[in-house]
């Protein structure tokens, strides 16, 4: 499919989008992906990488004569700015690569041709020039506030090759009036200059570093100064960032037929984890995007990643989410104010700018169900005040018609949302049904809850007062408005499906999927508009298997994936367009993989050690696998395998076998697939 002329025309400006079945990259055996051949030809592309400590936006191109060109938007969050507000974290553009440097024979070597670009957790990039083979690679320490670049140079001729990289260390220190700790000092260094004489066959290797650090202790010339990330191991620090990696990879692992979703589930996984900073204040997940820092929101982290963290069994992960929700609950009170839509500046300011988002909704809904899943008794009463105070919160401002009024919603004004909003009230709706699975497993007697605690009563309630106050028509569909007064299709109609309200699942997916929303990078937020945000497609994906509309799913599904893992801007799913160029916000990776756990597998949390599975095989698949997932306080796989055919023209009827597998534990259970089965690990 061919976008719009008119809006393709924008877009190409800012960045070439690759239409369904046009693949860029490959993927490889290594677990990678690659551009070669004839994909590299004018080829420019960015993506986020990040530690602890830093992030950086590598924009990477292909020049037209064949050279390869890096520009490092680095961050230092912790390196606060003045103001000391959401976008404080020290930020800077880098040119400077090692290539720069590089003399070979005494001549300094330019026009390199670039073969191949690999990524997988690193920026590989591997060149000629004339005999010399030349691999770059970039990558975010995990520990240090520095970005680090690996040059491998390789005599392939067959005559001796003098190789040569002379000293270099560029230092600016930043204005001390513009730092909340005064001056940072940008710091840009060849760790180890030098000249070798390379035999035929033979190779060297060259590190360099971009750092972030203190300046307020110089004295003196700047070139003599010992910097902390002088003695980085680079080699080391290349280990420590492919082990991170793998490790994310042997946990949660997904095994399809379809290649493209498994890997594309795979790379997820690493850009959901990875963006998590030391700060002053204990872990922050941060989405990212040269923004969004040392800082946390009550969507992007307590809503939509933090439940994810707990499958993954990454444990840096599970303490960014209670971290997050232990700030949230610092504002809790007695006279139902609004809680802040953000936290900022490593915890030590706030962000409300755009009044209640039903943000004790997204986070009630976000923390019961990484309570449930986590399956840490103490943790989850560490968080019950938080989430019962959430609830109390929401049922006060239920309005006239039973639904939850709010100022806006996630989007935070950028489309009207009326008064009361579809996303906030399906949000609420599921935190009752996880708080009313979370009383039970926290022993808490109804007499402690009073009026404010009957969940189970409130979510039918809830349920049907969805189903009334946001009905249809619009557009010609029955299905949800978005708000009262709304006459346009809204793409968060999806979100009750999400909840498993399914009371108008086939109005309201066949207008998402149909070309009013649907385009060839997901789903538009408004019909007739441009705009779209990637979070509102991963939910309507993961609504759509949810409530078995297995086989469209799959398809939107694998032609979303093919676009966002190798088509010309990879290898992750993106925040928008037009805003924000289309950013790697982290959050965004855990809400593809919520599409497998909890939309294709039908993972649904009851209890700290159980669960309900709902799965969905698609027609043309005989069996899915979910490994190591490390969910309720195990690690445990799930098997589903088909052992009769579905009813004819779809997945829907034919049974399959589930197996749950515990080390040598087994429990397997026959069921009708897209039936729920209620599973206890053991």
């Amino acid at each position: 499919m061919i976008m719009k002329k008119a809006i393709l025309l924008v877009f190409v400006a800012a960045l070439a989008v690759c239409a369904y079945g046009e693949r860029r990259w490959q993927m490889a055996d290594d677990g990678s992906i690659v551009l070669t051949g004839d994909a590299l030809k004018g080829y420019s592309d960015h993506v986020e990488m990040s530690g602890k400590r830093v992030s950086v936006v590598l924009r990477y191109a292909v020049k037209d004569d064949g050279s390869f060109t890096v520009n490092k938007g680095m961050v230092w969050p912790m390196l606060r700015t003045v103001p000391n507000n959401t976008h404080a974290s020290l930020m800077r553009r880098v040119a400077w690569d090692l290539m720069d440097e590089l003399v070979i024979n005494n001549y300094r070597a330019t026009r390199d041709k670039v073969e191949r670009v690999t990524l997988k957790g690193t920026l590989k990039a591997e060149s000629r020039i004339g005999d010399a083979a030349v691999t770059r690679t970039w990558f975010p320490s995990t520990e240090q506030p520095a970005v680090i670049e690996i040059m491998e140079v390789k005599n392939t001729g067959d005559k001796d090759m003098k190789v040569t990289i002379p000293y270099y260390n560029n230092i600016s220190l930043t204005d001390p009036a513009k730092g909340v700790k005064g001056s940072y000092a940008i710091v840009c260094m060849l760790l180890n200059p030098q000249t070798v004489n390379l035999k035929p066959g033979e190779k060297a290797e060259f590190y360099g570093i971009i750092s972030g650090e203190d300046g307020n202790n110089v004295q003196g010339s700047l070139l003599n100064v010992k910097w902390p990330t002088a003695n980085i191991q680079c080699k080391k620090e290349l280990e420590a960032r492919e082990a991170l990696v793998a490790g994310l990879q042997d946990n949660l692992v997904l095994q399809t037929p379809d290649e493209v979703i498994n890997r594309m589930f795979a790379f997820s996984k690493v850009r959901a984890c990875e963006s998590i900073y030391e700060t002053a204040g204990g872990p922050m997940h941060g989405p990212g995007g040269e923004s969004y820092y040392a800082a946390i929101w009550a969507n992007d982290q307590a809503e939509y990643v933090n439940p994810y963290f707990p499958f993954t069994g990454y444990d840096y992960g599970n303490a960014s989410a209670l971290n997050s929700y232990k700030m949230f609950a610092r504002f809790m009170n007695d006279e139902m104010r609004p809680i802040p839509s953000s936290i900022i500046a490593e915890g030590t300011d706030i962000w409300n700018g755009a009044g209640d988002r039903g943000d004790a909704a997204m986070i009630a809904y976000g923390a019961s169900r990484y309570a449930l899943a986590r399956g840490d008794k103490a943790e989850a009463a560490q968080l019950w005040p938080l989430i019962k105070w959430c609830l109390e919160y929401c049922k006060s401002k239920l309005n006239e018609g039973g639904v939850v009024a709010s100022n806006t919603d996630e989007l935070e004004g950028r489309f009207p949302s009326g008064d009361a909003n579809l996303c906030t009230s399906s949000l609420y709706y599921d935190a009752l049904i996880s708080a009313s699975y979370l009383v039970k497993e926290l022993g808490i007697r109804n007499e402690e809850l009073g009026i404010n605690g009957q969940y189970a009563n409130d979510a039918a309630k809830l349920r049907r007062s969805i189903n009334s106050y946001f009905a249809g028509p619009i557009e010609g569909y029955d299905t949800y408005i978005y708000y009262k007064g709304n006459d346009v299709l809204r793409s968060w109609i999806c979100i009750p499906l999400v909840m498993g309200i399914n009371e108008k699942a086939k109005p309201t997916l066949d207008a998402l999927f149909s070309p009013r929303l649907w385009t060839d990078n997901g789903m538009l937020t408004q019909a007739g508009d441009k705009t779209f945000w990637d979070r509102t497609t991963l939910y309507a994906l993961r609504g759509a298997f949810y409530v078995g509309d297995t086989e469209r799913a799959l398809d939107f599904l694998h032609r979303y994936s093919e676009t966002r893992l190798l088509g010309d801007h990879v290898p992750y799913a993106i925040e928008a367009w037009p805003e924000g160029s289309q950013r790697h916000l982290s959050a965004e990776s855990g809400l593809y993989g919520r599409i497998i756990t909890e939309g294709l597998f039908g993972i649904r949390p009851t209890g700290f050690r159980s669960f309900n599975i709902t799965p969905h095989l698609p027609a043309a698949w005989p069996q899915m696998e979910l490994r190591h997932i490390r969910a309720f306080g195990s690690d445990f796989d799930v098997k589903v395998e088909r052992i009769s055919p579905p009813s004819k023209g779809g997945a829907r009827g034919g049974s399959v076998n589930v197996t749950i597998s515990q080390g040598n534990k087994t429990q397997i259970f026959t069921i009708r697939n897209g039936a729920t089965k209620a599973v206890t690990l053991k």
